[in-house]
C-alpha cells in the first residue's frame, strides 16, 4: 500500500509537469502561429498592391475625368481574387478612385499614416478598429517617367484567438493527444524509476534518515570522508575537520582541492578495501581504513574512516605497556616464588649457608642483568620489555640470551618508541610460539641489537620447529597463520608494515626442526626508498 501510494504521488506531480509544460508550450505555439499568419498577411497585401499600382490602365488612367470607372471594378476583381477586405487607390490630390463601398468612392482619403506613402515608401502598417486588429499596405503608383501619380492601399483583418484556433484545431487537437500521451507514459516511467531510487521511502523517511545519519557521523569521535564516482565530496564529519585543519563547509567540492595528496580516490580506481594502513596526508599522520561503496555490483563512491595517528600511538602505547607490566609481574611472581621454596627448603634442611649463598647469587644475577639492559639501551622502554620477556622465558623454560654487544641510543628513522616495541615484542613472542611446538633439550632465543652511525640490526633466532617454505613465502600475509585460535595472523603483517615504514629490510632463514633466525635492517640516515623484503 505504501509503495503505491508513492506511485500514485510520483506520478501526479510528473503528469501536472508535463499539463503545465503543454500549457506554456500552447502559449508559445498559439503566439507563433500569430506572427506567422501577420507576416503572412503582410506579404498577401503587399503583393496585391503592387499588383493594383502596376496596372496599365491604373497608372495611365489615374488623372482622368472618369479615372474611378475604370478603376474601381479592376480593383474590386483584384481584392476579392486576393481575399482582400478592401483596396482603395488615391490619387495625388487624396481622392479616392476605388473603395469597397461606392458611396466612398470620389471622398477624400484621411490617415494619420500615410504620408510616408506620399513621398514613393512603400511599408505596412497596423491598425486597430472595432471589426479588430488590421493592416494597411501602401505602395506608391509610379507612371512611366518614374513620377509618383497616386498610392494603392490594400487592407486586411488579423484573424482573433476563435478563428485561429478553428484553422488550427485538427493539428492543435493532435499534438494535444500526442503530448498527453507521450506525457502519462513519460510520468508513469519517471514514477517508476523515481520510486525505485528512493527505495520505495516517503520523502519524510528519506529527511528522517538523512538527519539521523548525518548526527551519527558528526557524534563519531574517528574522522569520516565519503566521495562519489566523481570524487567529490558528499560526507566530511566534524572530526574529520579537527584532524585536517578545515573550517569550512567543503561537502559538494573536490577531493583533492581540500586534501590535495589524498589517498581516497585510489579505493575508486582500484574497487577494493584498504585496511589498517598508516598515511601521513597534509603532514597529519593516521590511521585509516578506506572501503568503497559499490551498489549492484558498480561502486559508486568511496569512504574513508580513520584515527589521528598520534591518538592511536598513545593508546596503543599504553596498552602495550600495560600487557608487557602484567607479562613481567605475573612471571616475577612465579620466578620469586620458585626462589622462596628454593630458600625454604634450604633453611629447613638446617643448611643456612648454602640458602644465604643462593639469596646472593640470585640477587646478583638480577642486577648484572638490569644493569646491563639500563647501560645497553638508552630507552626505558625496550629495557622494560626485554626484562619482562625475559622473565617470561623463565617461567616458560626458555632461555633468553641477549648479544653481550648489544645497544640502541636512537630509534630508526620514521619508527617510534611503539613501533620498536610492537616489532621486538613480536619477534620475541613468535620464537615463544615456535619453542611451544619442539621438545628440544634446551630451548633457547638469542637477541641482538646492533647499531652504528648508519644502520641498526635487530637479529631474533630459536632452536624451535622452523618453518617450511610455503609458510616463509606467506609468513607476512595478513590473516596467515599456522597457529589455533582467533586473532592469529596479524603480528607478522604489521612487522612488515613497520619495516615498509622504516624503509627497512627484512631477512629470514629457517629450517623445519631447526630453528628460525630473522634479521631486520633499517637506516639511521635519509635514503632512498628501499622497500625489499626477501626470504
Amino acid at each position: 500500500m505504501n509503495r503505491l501510494r508513492i506511485y500514485w504521488k510520483i506520478m501526479i506531480l510528473s503528469f501536472g509537469v508535463v499539463l503545465f509544460s503543454l500549457l506554456i508550450g500552447g502559449l508559445f505555439l498559439f503566439g507563433s502561429a500569430t506572427r506567422l499568419k501577420e507576416e503572412e498577411l503582410k506579404q498577401r497585401l503587399t503583393i496585391t498592391a503592387q499588383t493594383v499600382a502596376n496596372l496599365p490602365d491604373v497608372v495611365n488612367r489615374i488623372n482622368d475625368p472618369n479615372a474611378s470607372a475604370v478603376i474601381a471594378p479592376m480593383a474590386d476583381k483584384i481584392r476579392i481574387l486576393n481575399d482582400a477586405a478592401y483596396i482603395v487607390v488615391v490619387d495625388m490630390n487624396r481622392k479616392r478612385l476605388s473603395h469597397p463601398l461606392s458611396e466612398r468612392i470620389g471622398g477624400t482619403f484621411e490617415a494619420r499614416d500615410d504620408d510616408a506613402a506620399f513621398a514613393e515608401h512603400t511599408y505596412v502598417s497596423k491598425v486597430r478598429s472595432e471589426a479588430g486588429i488590421g493592416l494597411r499596405s501602401f505602395v506608391p503608383i509610379m507612371n512611366a517617367s518614374s513620377e509618383q501619380v497616386g498610392v494603392v492601399v490594400a487592407g486586411g483583418l488579423l484573424p482573433g484567438v476563435t478563428e485561429i484556433i478553428r484553422q488550427e484545431k485538427q493539428s492543435i487537437l493532435i499534438t494535444s493527444l500526442l503530448s498527453l500521451m507521450f506525457g502519462v507514459i513519460g510520468s508513469a516511467l519517471l514514477a517508476r524509476h523515481i520510486k525505485l531510487q528512493m527505495f520505495n521511502l516517503e520523502p519524510q523517511e528519506i529527511a528522517r534518515m538523512f538527519r539521523e545519519r548525518s548526527a551519527a557521523f558528526q557524534a563519531m569521535h574517528e574522522g569520516v570522508i565519503a566521495i562519489d564516482r566523481n570524487c567529490m565530496i558528499t560526507i566530511f564529519n566534524e572530526r574529520a575537520k579537527q584532524i585536517f585543519h578545515v573550517h569550512r563547509d567543503v561537502v559538494g567540492l573536490p577531493i583533492r582541492e581540500v586534501i590535495p595528496d589524498t589517498r581516497l580516490p585510489e579505493v575508486l580506481d582500484a574497487g577494493v578495501a584498504i585496511l589498517s594502513q598508516e598515511l601521513k596526508i597534509g603532514g597529519t599522520i593516521i590511521w585509516s581504513n578506506r572501503i568503497p561503496i559499490r551498489e549492484q555490483g558498480v561502486t559508486m563512491g568511496a569512504i574513508s574512516i580513520f584515527q589521528d595517528k598520534t591518538e592511536v600511538t598513545r593508546m596503543a602505547e599504553e596498552l602495550t605497556g600495560v600487557k608487557e607490566f602484567v607479562h613481567a609481574l605475573r612471571a616475577q611472581n612465579h620466578e620469586h616464588m620458585n626462589k622462596m621454596h628454593t630458600v625454604a627448603g634450604l633453611l629447613q634442611l638446617g643448611q643456612q649457608n648454602e640458602a644465604l649463598s643462593y639469596l646472593f647469587e640470585v640477587t646478583e644475577q638480577q642486577e648484572e642483568i638490569t644493569r646491563f639492559l639500563q647501560r645497553h639501551f638508552d630507552d626505558d622502554g625496550v629495557a622494560g620489555l626485554l626484562l619482562g620477556k625475559i622473565s617470561r622465558g623463565k617461567e616458560l623454560g626458555i632461555d633468553i640470551r641477549i648479544d653481550p654487544d648489544s645497544r640502541m641510543n636512537q630509534f630508526p628513522r620514521l619508527i617510534d618508541r611503539h613501533d620498536f616495541v610492537l616489532l621486538l615484542g613480536n619477534l620475541i613472542e613468535n620464537a615463544f610460539d615456535a619453542l611451544a611446538d619442539t621438545e628440544v633439550g634446551s630451548k633457547e632465543i638469542y637477541v641482538s641489537i646492533q647499531q652504528d652511525d648508519e644502520y641498526m640490526s635487530i637479529l631474533v633466532e630459536d632452536n624451535g620447529c622452523g618453518m617450511s617454505e610455503t609458510t616463509k613465502i606467506r609468513m607476512l600475509e595478513r590473516g596467515f597463520t599456522t597457529k589455533d585460535g582467533e586473532s592469529r595472523g596479524v603480528g607478522l603483517h604489521l612487522l612488515s608494515g613497520i619495516v615498509t615504514k622504516g624503509n627497512g629490510r627484512l631477512t629470514c632463514e629457517s629450517s623445519l626442526g631447526l630453528g628460525t633466525s630473522i634479521e631486520i635492517l633499517f637506516p639511521l640516515k635519509e635514503r632512498g626508498r628501499d622497500n625489499e623484503q626477501t626470504d
